[in-house]
């Protein structure tokens, strides 16, 4: 009996173990800095599959060395699984993504934007919830909650955020020397006062694109001057919540924006250029100022293409009574997603880690701060990002880029009235009675 005994309890052991061993393997692994940490099942990518994708990591985009080195380790940990890339321009991707969507012909992992523009497809159900995939990252605290809010909706979580970004003002700073500035202006005066001194010099403080296909880089302006003017909570209500755009704070923010341009603190061809050539003209010295996403860290930390200092900051408040520092437009809305269908199983593993190593890559490269946790050897990133993270960790509140935030008919209608903005034929009284008679 004790001989029966022993070999019972040896067999609990072993069976005990076992199953500590197979508990352990679902478990993220924090000793991998190569490609991270090991999704809940990763056996559905040990099979011969193909996978397609789609992105918008252009080449030349700041993103493209982080998505290429991501693919790289998941190449080298499933060699069984095939990915066929597919990438589009940004703005040529969101009417294409809409248009597969409904077809019902969405790759299998596809880049899209959180908040609304997701929600459209989630709520058409052609989105694979990863509420399975993401809880074990959630569990050991590489992810967290509050990171996958933009991408969560009626409570379960739809897409991978991978890096976040928010709307910066760059300074070209031995410009600023130049007309007495050590610092970015931190009041409306104090910019006003500086735009004017570089004007007197022949320098354009500013540089935005207008060309059809770039309105959102006017957004990147005319948003965070709404939000220093009304405050990010009721900028949010009309945007996100539903509330009405007739708001004379809203009105009175599009007048700043025209009077700036007015002035000539905006460079005059602008309007024709599109965003990649305006950004190659502040890289080559042309602007004071370039207001775009903080994406850009990477390209303006490049000592080799940028031969002067850049600094990295916010708009300043236009209305202290409601508007202040640190209310930023922005937020996680870079987002890995994966449709319904036949391979959603093994795509959501893939993803998962996919956009974790994005989200690595991405920071190390200043292409974008961290929504998940860092790990790794972070000394190489930039400065200039670390400046950036800076404004972050001060951030009163988060507004996400307002063509993100709303539906896509009222962000088409939006864009609209942004780019008759910038070319000047409507007023702001125009502008909120416009958006106020077409959307509410």
């Amino acid at each position: 009996m004790k001989r029966i005994l022993a070999v019972l309890l040896v067999l609990a052991m072993v069976f005990s173990l076992a199953a500590c061993s197979k508990d352990e393997d679902k478990k993220p692994d924090n000793n991998n800095t190569n490609t991270g940490n090991t999704t809940t099942d990763s056996g559905v990518l040990d099979k011969e599959i193909t996978l397609t994708l789609w992105d918008i990591a252009t080449e030349g985009d700041g993103n493209r060395p982080a998505y290429d080195k991501a693919l790289a380790d998941l190449k080298a940990k499933y060699p069984k699984v095939t990915i066929t890339e597919t990438v589009t321009e940004n703005n040529a991707y969101k009417t294409k993504i809409k248009s597969a969507m409904g077809a019902n012909e969405l790759p299998d992992i596809f880049f899209t934007w959180a908040g609304a523009f997701l929600g459209d497809f989630v709520n058409a159900g052609k989105v694979h919830c990863l509420d399975a995939e993401l809880q074990p990252w959630i569990d050991n605290g590489e992810m967290t909650a509050a990171q996958l809010g933009n991408s969560t909706y009626n409570g379960k979580h739809y897409g991978v955020p991978t890096t976040y970004n928010i709307v910066t003002l760059f300074a070209n700073m031995d410009i600023l020397a130049k007309v007495g500035y050590d610092h970015i202006p931190a009041t409306m005066d104090e910019l006003n006062d500086c735009c004017d001194k570089l004007l007197a010099q022949n320098i354009i403080p500013f540089g935005c694109a207008g060309k059809t296909d770039d309105t959102w880089c006017v957004t990147e302006y005319l948003e965070p001057i709404i939000e220093k003017t009304i405050g990010a909570t009721a900028l949010k209500d009309i945007m996100t919540f539903g509330k009405t755009w007739n708001n004379q704070g809203v009105a009175s923010s599009v007048d700043l924006l025209q009077s700036m341009i007015k002035k000539g603190y905006f460079d005059p061809d602008g309007i024709a250029l599109g965003n990649e050539e305006v950004k190659q003209n502040f890289m080559a010295g042309k602007y004071a100022f370039y207001q775009n996403g903080s994406w850009n860290c990477g390209d303006f930390s490049n000592a080799e293409k940028v031969k002067f200092t850049v600094k990295a900051g916010e708009f300043p408040v236009v209305d202290s009574a409601n508007g202040k520092l640190g209310m930023l437009i922005g937020g996680p809305s870079d987002t890995i997603a994966v449709s319904e269908g036949a391979n959603a199983a093994a795509a959501a593993a893939y993803a998962v880690e996919f956009g974790r190593l994005i989200c690595h890559y991405g920071y190390l490269e200043g292409s974008g701060l961290p929504a998940w946790k860092v790990w790794g050897d972070t000394s190489s990133v930039k400065p200039l990002v670390q400046q950036v993270a800076d404004i972050c960790a001060k951030a009163v509140d988060y507004v996400l880029f307002g063509d993100n935030a709303m539906p896509a008919d009222e962000a088409a209608i939006y864009l609209e009235y942004v780019s008759s903005v910038y070319g000047g034929a409507v007023s702001g009284a125009d502008f909120i009675k416009g958006l106020t008679s077409e959307i509410r």
